[in-house]
């Protein structure tokens, strides 16, 4: 993955196929589970990954979750160094 990828606002994230984002009870988190283990994911990370479906839009989901924690003006730039983070990760495609 090259470290100069970026997401634009109309891409369309989503998991890739060999991870599984899932609610865990007795971590009281989600999780990212994949073939050699699991991630646990605080709560904005979650939110997040839990739109990458492949049909929201990167605008979508920064709409969504500007919404979702009170218009931060500030997380646009979060959400997306943490997709350009995951992608560079494996996590998630284009």
């Amino acid at each position: 993955m090259s470290g100069d990828f970026h997401f634009q606002p109309e891409d369309r994230p989503r998991l890739d196929s060999k991870y599984l984002l899932r609610w865990e009870k007795s971590q009281d988190a989600y999780v990212l589970l994949y073939p050699e283990g699991v991630i646990k994911l605080n709560a904005t990370a979650a939110e997040i990954l839990k739109r990458c479906t492949g049909e929201a839009t990167v605008a979508n989901i920064a709409t969504e979750l500007k919404a979702l924690f009170l218009d931060n003006a500030d997380i646009e730039n979060s959400i997306y160094n943490f997709l350009e983070v995951t992608h560079g990760k494996g996590w998630i495609r284009r």
